[in-house]
């Protein structure tokens, strides 16, 4: 079998998950949910060849004479062959970050881009940014009184709490995680303490809805691990999707409740359209 590199980082800009890359000298797979693969040819810019899901590619890998002749090449086969015995998450390789800082003290405020190896900071622009992911992607329930008023979603009016907190004069910077200690940085990639109550609830509601995405971190301690456990109970059909790919689990009993009520629910309802996105995964 060819030399196959596994690994996963953070997709982003925005943060949409943890992506799962297994990439030889000639084709690279990807998935942000483990149950939809992607696969690139490497040397033409990532060019996609295929969408198989975990089941064709089992079915494949047993029988590569099933496959479309105008994809079949004997890499290919090792790499579907790897896919359908590889277990996830794969460990987590971009430790290099670049942070948006907040005004006051210059310390981390929202986390932008992320890469694997010093040597690819120079490809990034020196964009002192930070989005949230969209509500087209991760819409957020609003209030009554939100909808009675039109108010912007929360992600939106996030994005621009973040950019006040930087100042005019934004400020952003790489750090190498493996020389810091962890707890500098933001657990849930943003920073939650706001001078105010409402930031700090607005804040708060875009992590908990984003909570799904974020326990697939691979940096997180227990204690945070099981409060975005706690804020992913009314949120199942995502933990089904995503779940696959935690790294740990602490309640293990509640999400396999929470899987439990999306099999059932994925029985009648259809699965949201968003799913089928890429996600940005190209640029990964």
């Amino acid at each position: 079998m060819a030399n196959i590199r596994t690994f996963s980082k953070k997709l982003l800009p925005p943060y949409s998950g943890q992506v799962q890359v297994a990439e030889s000298n000639t084709y690279r797979a990807l998935t942000i949910d483990g149950q939809i693969w992607e696969i690139q040819y490497v040397k033409r810019s990532h060019v996609r060849v295929a969408t198989l899901s975990s089941k064709e590619i089992n079915t494949y890998a047993a029988n590569p004479a099933l496959m479309q002749q105008e994809i079949v090449d004997d890499q290919i086969i090792e790499m579907l062959g790897f896919l359908a015995q590889v277990s996830l998450p794969f460990p987590s390789a971009d430790h290099y970050e670049y942070w948006l800082l907040d005004a006051a003290e210059e310390k981390p405020l929202a986390l932008i881009f992320s890469c694997t190896e010093s040597t690819q900071i120079e490809k990034f622009p020196a964009r002192a940014e930070w989005t949230a992911l969209p509500a087209a992607v991760m819409p957020v329930v609003k209030t009554e009184a939100e909808e009675k008023d039109q108010t912007p979603p929360v992600n939106y009016r996030l994005e621009l709490l973040v950019s006040e907190r930087a100042g005019t004069k934004r400020k952003a910077a790489w750090f190498n995680r493996d020389d810091h200690d962890h707890g500098k940085f933001p657990a849930c990639l943003i920073r939650e303490d706001w001078p105010d109550s409402a930031s700090q609830a607005l804040c708060l509601r875009y992590i908990e809805r984003q909570a799904p995405r974020l326990l697939m971190l691979h940096e997180l301690t227990e204690t945070t691990r099981s409060r975005l456990e706690s804020y992913s109970r009314s949120q199942a059909m995502e933990v089904a999707r995503f779940s696959h790919l935690y790294p740990e689990i602490v309640d293990q009993e509640l999400i396999n409740s929470l899987r439990v009520e999306a099999r059932l629910r994925s029985a009648t309802e259809p699965a949201p359209a968003i799913n089928g996105r890429r996600d940005g995964i190209l640029y990964v």
